[in-house]
Order: C-alpha cells, then structure tokens, then sequence
C-alpha cells in the first residue's frame, strides 16, 4: 500500500512524516523532555496501513505501542511556507495510529541508532479515510479518540499540541521541502500502551471520521 483514500479517491502518498513529543503530558508519561525544536523521524510507505487489513506485530518485539494521532495529507507542496498560509496547502484530514515497538526504540535509543526499526515496520502507519479539508473549519478545534476492547485508552484535543499543525507544515517545508502527497503525522497523546493478538482499536475524529482495526 502507498496510497491513502481522500474520500472516494486514491491518493499516492510521498514522506511520511511524524512530529514526537508534540503533547507535553505524552513526553512526561515516557520520561522525555519536551525539545527546542521539532522532533521529527520518517517512516516508509511500506508502512501504511488501511482499514482493509488487519495489524500484524512484528516477530521482533514483544512491546508494540498504540499512538493515536491526528493526521493531514498535504495537496499543495512548497518550500518555506508562512504559517498564515500554510493550511491552504492541506488537502485532507484523518485519523491514525503511529505504532512503535518500544522495545526495539529503547534499544535504539541506547546505541545512539536511528528509531527505524521501532516506527517503520510494515502496518506501523494506520491511516483512516480521510475527509477534505473544507470539511474541518479549525483543525486545532479537532477531538480524537482511541479505544481498545471497548476501553478508552487515548483522547486527544488537537489544541494542547505543543506546535500547532500550521507550525508543523511551515517548519517542515522550511527544513525539508513539502511535496504533493505527504502525510504528517501530528504528535499522540497521553495514555499509550501496549496491544496484543486480539485487540480491536476504535479510533475516532470527532464529528469526521473513524476507522477500526484488529490486532492479529
């Protein structure tokens, strides 16, 4: 999979981009400072995941974390975009998980090596369908939800982001250069956890979109 659905269309994703550390009580359940500037990691498109197949835990870990995001799909690319300007260049708005086996990352973490192996493995980007742009007046105003068997897990408010998304897509195409289909991740929340064989997800943007998937 190297696509997203943008309603009932087909969307070829670019990077994947993930912004760490973007809710100041996730940095503290983990025991992380909040950083002087983005933190930012890649995950390949070999990564996505639509609802359409289930999560398969990688044989490596035995500690596969839940981390349930807002995530924009950019329609506009550029480079040094203005803040002000800059949720023009979004061309949609989902739900996803960034699943990290946190094993592995604190492995990583440890050696000084990239978080590769931890973020990039294959369903470790679950993006729902998601819904145009001029659907969403404020992304900042957006609410967001996991729960796992029935059980709230995540709640999200996309307004205690640390960096709001506008923020993220300047500082992104400043850095790096945006293009035409890429995807960024936002940040998580407090109250990731580990998932298991078995375990069905329930993610929810408020009053947009939802998706579902089981763990095998």
């Amino acid at each position: 999979m190297s696509s997203v659905k943008l309603g009932l269309h087909a969307i070829r994703v670019g990077n994947i981009f993930c912004i760490g550390r973007n809710y100041a009580a996730h940095a503290t359940e983990l025991g992380n400072k909040v950083e002087d500037e983005p933190l930012v990691f890649l995950k390949p498109t070999s990564a996505l995941l639509d609802e359409s197949s289930p999560i398969c835990l990688p044989a490596y870990s035995d500690d596969v974390h839940h981390e349930c995001e807002l995530v924009a799909l950019i329609g506009k690319g550029g480079n040094d975009i203005p803040p002000d300007a800059a949720l023009s260049h979004v061309a949609g708005y989902g739900i996803g998980l960034d699943l990290t086996a946190r094993d592995a990352q604190a492995e990583a973490k440890c050696k000084g090596h990239p978080w590769t192996k931890a973020k990039g493995f294959r369903g470790a980007a679950c993006v729902s369908t998601l819904v145009p742009a001029a659907r969403v007046a404020d992304p900042q105003q957006l609410k967001f939800e996991l729960r796992v068997n029935g059980q709230l897990r995540q709640s999200g408010d996309a307004s205690l982001m640390l960096l709001t998304l506008a923020e993220q897509i300047s500082y992104l195409s400043r850095l790096y250069g945006l293009s035409d289909g890429d995807l960024i991740f936002t940040g998580t929340p407090e109250g990731v956890a580990r998932i298991v064989s078995g375990d069905q997800l329930d993610l929810s943007l408020h009053g947009q979109v939802s998706a579902h998937w089981k763990v095998e």
